[in-house]
């Protein structure tokens, strides 16, 4: 039987040619029935959605059908009733609008009624196809994924507590494709479960769990039988005893197995059904129903097996000091071995390392670059393309900003994954309609002083800004010119949505003018400048009279005044009025971009505004001590597990380390490098996308954010981003030099990276620490610029 292909991140994809809503405090705009787990999405949906952290797995990157405009989608329309204490950015932002500072009665239109959807915003995707499971009701209590071992090697995931028994509660069990084909695997041993005594990750695909028993328990309390279970996310596991008793002995070992087939999805609803009914098969159990079956095989096979209990038994001969091993191979039916594209000969990703006086740093690049080859997926109609899903187990698709981002920093382990990327995403790409050049991209949730923004708009600005850099790191002239056109298509739209406009504005009408996005549309518009003139294109020259323009306006009507110096607006509402929270999004205005020789991009804000910004992120509103908080602690609305509202955000510290760096703030980069790296040990160097921003304090540890995505992609990314900042490589491939800017405080001592890639061959740097970088390796020619 076919395996059902599940929804994916894909699907979301068609044509935004519909009128956007107005802003109002609408229930279905929010989409707030289910927590935030990282970049929540927050498109309209189904009562059965589960955007933004359901089982986004690949089902091919081909655009879905066209909404004709003025047609609502189709599908059921019920919506999910509110969680107690979830965020409602539109709701908050028509109460902020009532405020001081803001125009009276703005978002003041009533709610609609539960049943229907709005039509979509510009560049909105609507929920996929396929996704929607008939009478499904949202369950407050999702399964925390804080407290499991999540092993990875898309699209395989293995799921488990420290206890190592699969009891299929919660999350626990192996997965291929969105799908659970295994949730219950418990072993006993001469009728005993063993005792846990370590659980572990050894590698990011694989858990180690390691128990003890005692045979003789006249013999005291020294256990002489150790259990050790190897874990992989490919459906394998390899259970070992070990025998340190001084005579021969025979046990009996019965593992007992289970599953409910059911998707991630209804398992993250709460709506999984009941273990199905097995059957012996070959030499194992099967289990089926209508969606879907799966098998268990067992090497060396067992002596009984009995289906109605889901029950494998053996009876082992263990000598004095010997071993034992079964192995465990469970799959759906008729799929093949997985073939992880990280563990291949192709991955994009360069095998680089670290080395220095703090250990942290090599555990980190490590783990780091493990868990980027472990979310790699290829796309299924050019598999010689790859791009990373955003997070397990929640966002195991392709999200395009988070994607974007998260090849951007991975830029020194090679341009592989960026071009890959970009070619994907080029191909989802709108042409033709008002929207024409559009990456299109899901809502998502903005914090508790905004409404939800586009991420299609953020996508599109990337994507010139990404190709533009990886120019320079080495990607060679022919992708380049063959992703141009999708490029100078972002710059068009940039241009034509920007109009006569000196800001670009929201999608959505009535929406606010983001400080963030003008970040992103100035650093496009500069790039993709610079990458027309290099290719020898036209249009040049009107980005960058654009960019100046938005420079100058910027650094007037988004600076607010306070007697402490003034900081960046967060946004400015409809009527101008600036709307003055502090919050992680200012880092963007940092992030100005490389370009040739070397030099970074100039930004929005001018040097005063600069060190005034530096200042704020380096204080303890915002440096939790653990990296930097996504909105001010004196902030209101600030919550420390807010994802936008106050919790640390891994991919926006490392920009803000790197930022901050760059422009000369070593100290304030310094503090916030130092956080992050403790946190990175805490949470054993396999960072989250989030955890709580809770003041550090001594003897404290991070709290981890129940629904954050552990591994993801944008805080794998940011390892490699933290520890490349800190020998400031700045490459210009195509001019043959690479120019170093080193941290020269060197805050974690003497450092070594080596095999990274630029210019296509492998580039190997060490900052010494005294602050000074030198090369010890390099692509032949390349030369080492001012």
């Amino acid at each position: 039987m076919q395996q059902p292909t599940p929804p994916s991140a894909a699907d979301d994809r068609r044509s935004p040619d519909v009128p956007p809503p107005p802003l109002r405090p609408s229930r279905d705009l929010t989409g707030s029935g289910t927590p935030r787990p990282g970049d929540q999405d927050v498109a309209p949906r189904p009562a059965a959605r589960v955007d933004g952290f359901g089982p986004r797995f690949p089902g091919g990157t081909s655009p879905a059908a066209p909404v004709s405009p003025g047609s609502p989608p189709s599908g059921p329309a019920a919506r999910p009733p509110d969680l107690p204490g979830t965020d409602r950015p539109s709701a908050r932002w028509a109460a902020q609008s009532r405020r001081p500072g803001l125009p009276p009665g703005h978002g003041s239109a009533s709610p609609p009624p539960a049943q229907g959807r709005p039509p979509l915003s510009p560049g909105q995707a609507p929920p996929p196809r396929g996704a929607t499971i008939p009478g499904l009701r949202w369950s407050a209590d999702l399964p925390p994924a804080h407290t499991v071992l999540i092993c990875v090697a898309l699209p395989g995931l293995a799921i488990s507590t420290e206890e190592g028994q699969m009891t299929g509660r919660g999350l626990e069990g192996f997965y291929r494709a969105g799908r659970r084909v295994l949730s219950r695997c418990e072993i006993r041993v001469a009728g005993r479960e063993p005792l846990a005594v370590q659980a572990r990750m050894a590698t990011a695909d694989c858990a180690r769990f390691v128990g003890t028993l005692r045979t003789s328990p006249q013999a005291g309390p020294d256990p002489d039988v150790l259990v050790e279970r190897n874990r992989y996310a490919d459906g394998t596991e390899r259970i070992t005893l070990h025998s340190a008793a001084p005579r021969p002995l025979r046990l009996p070992v019965e593992v007992s197995l289970g599953t409910d087939l059911a998707d991630l999805g209804a398992i993250a609803s709460g709506s999984a059904g009941p273990e199905l009914p097995a059957s012996v098969h070959d030499s194992g159990l099967r289990w089926s129903c209508a969606t879907g079956n799966a098998s268990v095989t067992a090497a060396p096979p067992p002596s009984d097996a009995l289906a109605s209990a889901g029950l494998l038994r053996w009876e082992l001969d263990l000598p004095p000091g010997g071993s034992r091993s079964v192995e465990l191979r469970v799959r759906p039916d008729g799929a093949g071995p997985l073939r992880a594209v990280g563990r291949a000969a192709t991955s994009p990703l360069a095998a680089a390392r670290a080395e220095g006086d703090d250990p942290r740093v090599p555990a980190l690049l490590r783990t780091s670059i493990e868990d980027l080859q472990a979310l790699l997926l290829r796309d299924a109609a050019n598999p010689a393309d790859t791009h990373l899903a955003a997070g397990a187990p929640w966002r195991c698709g392709l999200a395009p900003a988070d994607a974007l981002v998260a090849a951007r920093m991975a830029l020194p382990l090679g341009t592989g994954l960026a071009a890959g990327t970009l070619r994907i995403l080029a191909r989802t790409q709108i042409t033709g309609g008002p929207q024409s050049g559009m990456i299109p991209g899901p809502r998502r949730d903005a914090g508790p002083h905004l409404p939800p923004h586009c991420t299609g708009t953020e996508a599109t600005l990337l994507f010139p800004a990404l190709l533009g850099e990886a120019r320079r790191w080495g990607l060679s002239e022919q992708e380049t010119e063959e992703l141009l056109p999708a490029a100078e298509r972002c710059l068009t739209w940039l241009r034509t949505t920007a109009g006569d406009d000196t800001y670009l504005r929201d999608p959505q009408r009535g929406g606010p003018v983001r400080c963030e996005t003008q970040a992103h549309a100035h650093r496009a518009a500069l790039l993709g400048a610079d990458l027309l003139d290099a290719c020898g294109r036209t249009g040049a020259t009107a980005l960058r009279q654009w960019a100046q323009e938005l420079r100058t306006a910027f650094r007037k009507d988004f600076w607010v005044d306070d007697l402490g110096g003034g900081r960046p607006a967060v946004a400015r509402a409809p009527d101008g009025r600036p709307v003055p929270h502090l919050g992680a999004a200012a880092v963007h205005l940092l992030d100005t971009g490389l370009l040739g020789g070397g030099a970074s991009a100039p930004g929005l804000l001018d040097k005063v505004q600069t060190e005034h910004l530096a200042r704020l992120l380096g204080s303890p509103v915002m440096d939790s001590g653990w990296g930097m908080r996504g909105l001010g602690a004196k902030e209101a609305g600030y919550n420390p597990f807010g994802h936008r509202a106050g919790a640390v955000r891994v991919q926006e510290t490392a920009l803000a380390v790197a930022g901050l760096a760059a422009a000369g703030y070593e100290k304030e980069a310094s503090s916030l490098l130092r956080g992050v790296l403790a946190a990175a040990e805490a949470f054993g160097h396999r960072l989250p996308e989030m955890y709580a921003g809770e003041q550090r304090t001594e003897g404290s540890a991070p709290l981890p954010h129940p629904a954050a995505c552990r591994p993801a992609a944008t805080s794998a990314a940011a390892g490699v981003l933290l520890l490349t900042t800190l020998a400031g490589i700045r490459p210009d491939a195509p001019a043959g030099t690479v120019t170093l800017r080193p941290v020269r405080s060197a805050p974690l001592g003497e450092i070594g990276l080596m095999g990274l890639r630029v210019a296509g061959a492998p580039f190997s740097v060490r900052v010494s620490r005294l602050g000074l970088a030198m090369v010890e390796e390099a692509a032949d020619g390349l030369q080492l610029g001012v």
